[in-house]
């Protein structure tokens, strides 16, 4: 499920876009300030709508602070950014720090979710790669397309939900997973479960790839926050 993030200062306008975004499948975050909306860009966002006039940290900034790359973990996210203004320059501007579409006050809901699908649409397809191409980190070779996983050509045997969580954190090496983005991510829902969950995953995921499973070299708890893979 495509998580979006909605950052506009307007309840009424965040609320409508949200239902419309929700009953087109999307999972929705929401955000009233610039604050927030950074904040909340800590989790994994695939695409963000922007309301340029926020509170706090405006619009540009937000934008210009997430486009630095490689210093922000959704530095590449796509944007659609929300303005009442109409004037040439401020779309120029908008353009040039970084944002992909435009919607000028007041909109169409339903032509904005056909926006944020045709954004994502391109945005895939311009960063697209081969998802089925195994990744190799040292001894560990974990191949997508066979739900396979070796270490020093060994195969291990996982379960489903542990390929799938080893999958995901390897395909963002380095970055810092919550419980809570885990089990959103994996098993499909945010605020439901026991997050205890993903601890036991993690403790056997270390039992089966690590070498020395209490000096992990791949999968790291960060005390407070969660999990990263390494990639020394």
């Amino acid at each position: 499920m495509k998580q979006i993030l909605i950052a506009e200062d307007e309840r009424t306008v965040r609320e409508v876009v949200r239902k419309y975004l929700e009953r087109e499948g999307f999972s929705v975050l929401e955000a009233a300030d610039g604050l927030q909306a950074i904040e909340l860009l800590q989790h994994p966002i695939d695409l963000m709508v922007l309301d340029v006039m926020l509170p706090g940290v405006d619009g540009l900034a937000i934008m210009r602070h997430i486009r630095q790359k490689n210093t922000h973990p959704n530095h590449r996210v796509p944007v659609i950014m929300l303005t009442a203004r109409t004037e040439e320059e401020d779309r120029i501007t908008g353009f040039e720090v970084g944002v992909d579409d435009y919607v000028t006050k007041p909109f169409s809901p339903r032509e904005l979710v056909m926006r944020v699908r045709a954004v994502l649409r391109r945005f895939n397809a311009e960063t697209e790669v081969d998802h089925n191409a195994p990744l190799i980190f040292k001894d560990l070779r974990i191949e997508p397309q066979n739900h396979a996983v070796y270490r020093s050509e060994q195969p291990i045997t996982l379960t489903a939900k542990e390929f799938e969580l080893l999958l995901f954190m390897a395909r963002s090496p380095r970055q810092v997973f919550t419980r809570a983005q885990l089990l959103n991510q994996i098993w499909g829902y945010e605020f439901y479960g026991d997050e205890s969950t993903v601890t036991v995953h993690m403790h056997r995921l270390r039992d089966k790839i690590e070498p020395d499973p209490a000096n992990p070299t791949y999968i790291h708890t960060v005390w407070g926050v969660g999990y990263k893979f390494e990639v020394n």
